[in-house]
């Protein structure tokens, strides 16, 4: 299914770790459905109970993507995009939604993240490969 990984560019055990990390975004991919289904069907407690699994595995996955400046700024986007959205679906269940502003910062630090990457990290790498 992965292929072989040419070792000269990846170390012998990063085919491991990026099925592991592969496996791991796509068991936060079904967590955040579940946790955007209970939002939607105005399930507050399973919607509050899934917002903590779904959002320590997107630090989790953060954490282990670290070791690459791409994957982890696009991962802490992700870990700021769930930390808005349980922020705007807890202020829609619990206080009759107006804590949405608070999800505000949350969300422009995911778009900041990820701008440094396309702005300046991305530019650099090109800048150097050219070189």
């Amino acid at each position: 299914m992965w292929g072989k990984f040419d070792g000269r560019i990846f170390g012998a055990n990063q085919g491991l770790m990026i099925r592991s990390l592969r496996a791991s975004e796509n068991f936060h991919i079904v967590l955040w459905l579940v946790k955007d289904l209970c939002w939607v069907m105005i399930w507050k407690p399973l919607g509050l109970a899934m917002f903590v699994p779904t959002f320590l595995l997107a630090v989790l996955i953060a954490w282990r993507s670290r070791a690459e400046i791409g994957e982890l700024l696009h991962s802490l986007a992700v870990v700021c995009w769930i930390a808005a959205n349980g922020i705007w679906m807890i202020g829609e269940f619990w206080f009759e939604d107006t804590k949405r502003q608070w999800a505000v910062p949350f969300f422009i630090a995911g778009l900041l993240s990820v701008a440094w990457y396309y702005i300046v990290v991305l530019p650099r790498r090109r800048r150097a490969s050219a070189a």
